[in-house]
């Protein structure tokens, strides 16, 4: 498990960065970078997890995430054969000067709005699903143009709802980075067991207080509510391997099977026992 300042490049011939289905299903990658992101997944049920917005999306899903946002991969944990675009692109990848036109009115609208990021549903997202599918297929110059007929659409459509995520720190130093590193590190290593704040502020070098502060700073998320996460994505591989309900509970750190239950439901969505049938039909 990492949380991470993701490094992106343009690619070749292009100005912004493809990707096309990854295969980060069994990754837990919380993350973050200065770049906006479009995603588009299709073929799936998961997990949408931006900022400190937790929700579930049910076939598709199609959301504009802006800048220094940290996310989940959105195909983590699926088990189905799915399809995932990504567009990775910095604010001014067209130039300062062209950017500020009248004609690019909506779409700058569009990125102000989508620095807290923004799900599409609907028509919306079937359309622009197309499109984005179509992408890897065309010339330079006609998939920035087919990217611009995107995010016009994006930009009018009313089929959209607010994520509410909140960015990190401009940037981490070095000394931040390399904290959180090893934070991160031992909750991958220790979640099985009971972990408390005090012992992980005393391994990171800090106050519990100055702890607390600093890793919701980081993370937008409280120690506890990041703990719970990674133990339930845990628990959620466990279950998939047919692990009953309390070996899953107990296996992943938790003491508490009524706890376990909230937490899982908060989470996911749906309670543990639910999860395993609907993957078992």
């Amino acid at each position: 498990m990492k949380v991470a300042l993701e490094q992106i490049s343009p690619d070749t011939d292009s100005s912004f960065h493809l990707l096309l289905t990854p295969h980060l299903s069994d990754v837990f990658l919380w993350h973050y970078h200065p770049e906006y992101e479009i995603v588009y997944i299709e073929g799936a049920n998961g997990t949408r997890h931006v900022g400190d917005h937790i929700s579930r999306y049910e076939g598709s899903d199609l959301v504009f995430i802006g800048p220094n946002i940290p996310h989940l991969n959105f195909d983590y944990g699926v088990k189905t054969d799915h399809s995932k675009v990504v567009v990775q692109l910095k604010e001014n990848f067209l130039g300062e000067v062209l950017w500020q036109a009248p004609e690019f009115a909506a779409i700058t609208n569009l990125f102000d709005r989508a620095r807290s990021g923004i799900s599409f549903y609907g028509h919306t997202k079937q359309v622009v699903g197309e499109r984005l599918n179509q992408l890897a297929g065309l010339p330079p110059f006609e998939r920035l143009i087919r990217l611009l007929t995107i995010f016009q659409l994006l930009a009018t459509s009313t089929e959209c709802e607010p994520l509410q995520g909140e960015a990190v720190a401009s940037a981490y130093n070095l000394k931040e980075q390399q904290r959180l590193k090893r934070v991160n590190q031992f909750i991958a290593e220790q979640y099985t067991r009971h972990l408390s704040i005090t012992e992980v502020a005393a391994m990171a070098n800090l106050t519990e207080a100055a702890f607390c502060r600093y890793f919701k700073r980081m993370t937008r998320l409280t120690f506890t509510q990041f703990l719970n996460q990674y133990r339930i994505n845990q628990a959620q591989k466990l279950l998939l391997l047919d692990n009953t309900v309390s070996e899953a509970c107990f296996a992943c750190g938790f003491d508490s099977l009524s706890y376990f239950n909230r937490v899982f439901r908060r989470v996911t969505g749906e309670n543990p026992l639910q999860f395993k049938k609907r993957h078992q039909a």
